[in-house]
């Protein structure tokens, strides 16, 4: 059993590496559909035909009345009009009809019964001549019978099963779904509701790829969680290969210790390529075995989606005749510096909101572990691999993951950040399915910062000022001056030492941080919390140098509680609601005021009023109350304000 550690076999660009990938499964046949599946036409829907469609009947197959009226022989109508009405007797060359009725022989019209002035029961008259074929619907109108209704590979829609049920066809001839087994590895993957122990990882990737792989027309196979061990990945791999006409291995694919993937493929068939010049996904492995692709897919989620996006749905698409269907795109203003590396396509998530006449975008956590970075992205930003980045206010082309119209109806709140920020996006989609809520963790001074550049409706903030112990105000006015905003108060919240759970340093105060036993972790410069932590140093007298862990940073307070629930950190500063959240002790410090600045420009718009109708929703205040650590005695109250009427 191979057990040296594997290196990269390749570090292709990416068009490279997919181009000719593609090409050798076209040589091996694998990209072939296989043999056509016939069907009833009413499961089709979603279906892709594997051979042109053609009429059995014409549709409609008779003269048929297009509209309620009477069928008449149009000669017998001419010189009919306003000033010389024609009267006609119902008989055998002018009938009665209804919408559908076949149109009775020798009749070649219909007038509309509208048109028509009955004189008696069996006489009436008309003031237009009709014309031949007026309100006829002829035979082979819509479909004549041998006519092609659809051509080979058609993704069948819910109309086009109308139509070819229309041209008399009852079963149809489509492409098979390409059967894709799904096969993750790891000693340290457990099932989804499994009990964790440290180290154990919750197999979701599997979940993921199935639904991705319905999504574009395949039919995910399920093996399983297969431990890291050599000969049993083989097995599992020969029987995927016995039973699909794709195999995507997860995880395994790096260069570690337990990494087989690369070296199975290699004794089995032929590895393409390991590693390709992307960020993130760049160890995916690309192989053949048995003239199948076989995948070996990176475990880190981002990583993940994207390997399989790139190169596995080219693959589903090819099989079923059909192109991977390119995203809408649209043209944003980065809100922010972005740096990548040269050498490398790297993908950014984004997070995006109209604000004015700018689309502007914000970029997300790139770690290649953060799931919810892919739950929270709105687009998506390829960097080209001679492109170090883009400088904020610059210009991209981003591919949307969301509607334009729904991005653009999103209110983008950058700042601080709050866990009542996440409800009040909850209650916003519930009260406007149309609406959302984008929130970036930037710190109070970076959300004001934002204001004054143009890229927020709004900012949170907690700024204390030393001198006169107020909040956000002072700041204000220092950073936009005569900018109009509306201070409106959103809640007031407990902030203290978040410690673990027993207190096992026994630490009781700001000056116990200074102690050589404790580590500490802080928020980032600009945070609210790290300016409250700095005031409370000053009082202690305490030099920030003393304390281990200082210039360790985190950008939400969950982010400080989970550092210190891992052990990672003795004590952090934070919120009553984080200390819950991860059931942690909660030494207070004190109460802080958290408001949203907004720019007073939108303060009269849905951007702003649809937030202040969730501040005033009782279920809202009970909502929040319920994280604790929560006063919303002012929720929804204006502050202070400068140049807006309120």
């Amino acid at each position: 059993m191979p057990m040296k550690r594997q290196v990269y076999l390749s570090d292709m660009p990416l068009e490279e590496a997919r181009r000719g990938y593609m090409e050798l499964l076209e040589q091996c046949g694998a990209l072939d559909p296989g043999p056509p599946e016939l069907i009833p036409v009413q499961e089709a829907a979603g279906r892709v035909t594997a051979r042109p469609v053609y009429a059995v009947v014409s549709s409609p197959h008779y003269h048929a009345a297009a509209m309620d009226g009477i069928a008449v022989r149009a000669a017998d109508t001419f010189g009919a009009s306003d000033t010389a009405p024609k009267r006609l007797r119902l008989g055998s060359r002018a009938v009665v009809v209804d919408t559908g009725d076949p149109l009775p022989a020798g009749c070649d019209a219909v007038i509309m019964i509208e048109d028509v002035h009955f004189i008696s029961d069996e006489e009436f008259e008309i003031t237009a001549a009709a014309v031949p074929w007026q309100h006829v619907r002829a035979v082979g109108e819509d479909v004549v019978a041998t006519e092609m209704i659809l051509p080979a590979n058609h993704l069948l829609r819910p109309y086009d099963l109308g139509g070819i049920l229309a041209g008399g066809v009852t079963e149809v001839a489509v492409h098979p779904r390409p059967r894709v087994a799904l096969l993750p590895t790891g000693d340290e993957l457990v099932e989804p509701g499994s009990a964790l122990a440290p180290g154990s990882i919750i197999e979701y990737n599997s979940r993921m790829f199935a639904a991705m792989v319905e999504q574009w027309g395949g039919q995910p196979l399920s093996l399983g969680i297969t431990p890291d061990r050599y000969e049993l990945l083989k097995e599992r791999l020969l029987t995927a290969l016995a039973e699909a006409d794709i195999v995507l291995i997860n995880a395994g694919s790096s260069a570690g210790r337990d990494d087989y993937t690369a070296a199975l493929i290699g004794e089995l068939g032929r590895v393409f390529a390991h590693g390709v010049a992307i960020k993130p996904g760049k160890p995916v492995v690309l192989g053949v075995v048995q003239n199948k692709p076989v995948i070996g897919v990176p475990g880190y989620p981002v990583s993940a989606v994207l390997g399989m996006e790139l190169f596995v749905a080219p693959i589903i698409y090819a099989r079923q005749g059909l192109a991977v269907p390119a995203r809408p795109q649209a043209r944003v203003t980065v809100s922010r510096k972005i740096v990548s590396s040269i050498g490398v396509q790297e993908f950014v998530r984004l997070k995006l909101g109209q604000v004015g006449d700018k689309l502007m975008a914000t970029p997300i956590s790139r770690g290649a572990g953060m799931i919810t970075s892919l739950i929270r992205a709105d687009a998506m930003l390829r960097i080209p691999e001679m492109v170090e980045g883009y400088q904020a206010g610059e210009q991209v082309e981003v591919e949307l993951l969301r509607p334009l119209e729904e991005v653009r109806q999103t209110t983008v709140v950058i700042g601080s950040h709050d866990l009542a920020l996440d409800i009040m996006g909850s209650f916003l989609r519930q009260r406007d399915p149309r609406a959302s809520l984008s929130s970036a963790h930037v710190g109070s001074l970076g959300g004001l910062n934002a204001i004054k550049r143009g890229e927020a409706h709004c900012a949170g903030t907690h700024l204390l000022d030393e001198q006169s112990g107020e909040y956000n105000v002072a700041y204000i006015q220092r950073l936009l001056p005569g900018r109009p905003v509306v201070l409106v108060n959103l809640v007031y919240r407990q902030q203290g030492l978040l410690v673990a759970k027993g207190n096992p340093k026994n630490i009781r105060g700001v000056r116990d941080l200074a102690r050589p036993d404790v580590t500490f972790v802080n928020r980032q410069r600009g945070a609210g919390t790290r300016v409250l932590m700095d005031y409370l140093l000053k009082q202690e007298g305490l030099d920030p140098s003393a304390i281990q862990g200082y210039q360790r940073e985190e950008y939400t307070h969950m982010a400080v509680a989970a550092a210190v629930a891992s052990g990672a950190a003795d004590a952090g500063m934070g919120i009553l609601a984080a200390a819950r959240a991860l059931d942690l002790e909660f030494i207070p410090v004190g109460e802080e005021r958290y408001d949203l600045c907004v720019a007073g420009e939108y303060w009269h718009t849905p951007y702003i009023q649809r937030l202040l109708a969730v501040m005033a929703d009782p279920a809202f205040r009970e909502a929040v109350r319920a994280l604790g650590g929560y006063d919303l005695r002012d929720c929804g109250r204006v502050m202070w304000s400068c140049g807006v009427e309120v």
